[in-house]
């Protein structure tokens, strides 16, 4: 059962960590309130950093456009973040190892590919650097099953494989989303997610959230997880009453209200 987002205590919360695709966006857009709601957490010291299996080049052009603190993208692959006035960019594994992980993982993909019907890269695959993607939910509308066939398939032959709201993302190498949370926190900030952690919260919406809503404390699903939910290996501890954008704001509007309260 998921707490409503009304009983979470967000009064100490430094920053946001968000996905984007069903969690900021609604029906694939992003519409002004959700940004006001990250122009808003930013104006008052709330910092976001975006995290999303999105290829390499949307995370710097959402960085240097949005009122954010950096962008963790590809499930973990790499981040981009500000020091200073100064846009860096961090990978979670060596130059020659992506290289050689980059080769498999494309002939593993095309196996995947072949194994079921319909599937096919999605349309941004051409713009990532470590992950490739495979369409289920935007382009093409394979449904869920085909999702479930492909990330067993790829599974098997030792490739993670998990979906978001719109693709499967493929990927070999230790990291996800958590794993690469924890490391800008520490690269960035020099600060520590604690198991009881409060300053951080997590919003999100899909399958590849839920390392995230296990490990933290204040992990919020926006209304639409509902729609995975019975699937999720590990869900968040909150929920907001919107869906998608509008949750998202749900969130933004919670925080402020905590702020106020406590000062």
């Amino acid at each position: 059962m998921l707490s409503p987002l009304v009983e979470a205590d967000l009064s100490r919360v430094e920053a946001v960590f968000t996905d984007v695709d069903g969690t900021l966006t609604t029906r694939g857009k992003l519409t002004s309130a959700t940004l006001r709601a990250i122009e808003w957490l930013n104006a008052h010291h709330v910092k976001v950093v975006l995290v999303s299996g999105r290829p390499a080049g949307w995370g710097e052009a959402w960085v240097r456009q949005w009122p954010v603190a950096g962008a963790i993208m590809e499930n973990g692959a790499l981040h981009f973040a500000w020091r200073g006035e100064r846009l860096v960019k961090a990978y979670a594994q060596g130059a020659k190892q992506r290289a050689r992980d980059r080769v498999a993982l494309q002939a593993h993909v095309q196996a995947a590919l072949s194994h079921v019907k319909g599937a096919r890269l999605s349309a941004d695959s051409i713009y990532t650097e470590v992950d490739l993607a495979i369409d289920y939910a935007e382009d093409v509308q394979l449904g869920p099953g085909a999702a479930s066939a492909l990330e067993a398939f790829l599974g098997k032959r030792g490739v993670s494989a998990v979906r978001s709201s719109v693709h499967v993302n493929c990927w070999l190498g230790r990291f996800d989303k958590l794993s690469a949370v924890r490391r800008f926190t520490r690269l960035e900030w020099k600060k520590t997610v604690r198991p009881d952690e409060r300053r951080f919260a997590y919003v999100g919406d899909s399958f590849n959230d839920a390392p995230m809503f296990s490990a933290f404390p204040l992990s919020i699903g926006v209304a639409n997880v509902r729609d995975v939910l019975d699937q999720l290996s590990d869900k968040p501890c909150f929920v907001t009453r919107a869906r998608e954008g509008k949750g998202f704001g749900e969130v933004a509007d919670a925080i402020m209200r905590a702020r106020r309260r406590a000062s």
